[in-house]
């Protein structure tokens, strides 16, 4: 398959997602990050490593940013995705792959409980 076939492939993908869909890939990907940057950290790869936390944080950066703070739940998610970003920045400063686990545990946590409330909300959708 040439790229610019993948590359639109891609592209018609996440254009027909759900928000909810596009909400845990987003999710994945920083796990999938994190991963990545436990494995250059442990091969000493400190540019891997650093690519992968940035990325990190600019996902949580977005998530944050796409929140509607008017609500009681967008502030509150909001403080919850300012202690990640606090995280990140902490791993980034003390390269452990402790607190890389905790974060991606607390990720996955939090990606499991959009999951659920995404499955909850297509089976209001179907009943009305």
């Amino acid at each position: 398959m040439n790229n610019y076939g993948y590359q639109q492939y891609k592209q018609q993908s996440v254009n027909t997602m759900t928000s909810g869909e596009l909400l845990l890939l987003l999710f994945d990907e920083s796990a999938k990050r994190l991963t990545k940057a436990e494995m250059a950290l442990k091969n000493s790869d400190v540019n891997t490593f650093e690519m992968s936390i940035n990325r990190v944080s600019e996902i949580i950066k977005y998530l944050d940013a796409t929140l509607d703070k008017s609500y009681e739940i967008g502030r509150e998610l909001s403080k919850l995705y300012e202690f990640f970003q606090f995280q990140t920045a902490r791993i980034k400063a003390g390269r452990s792959v402790e607190q890389i686990h905790q974060l991606r545990s607390m990720l996955l946590d939090l990606r499991s409980t959009f999951k659920e409330a995404d499955r909850i909300s297509q089976i209001d959708v179907v009943k009305n």
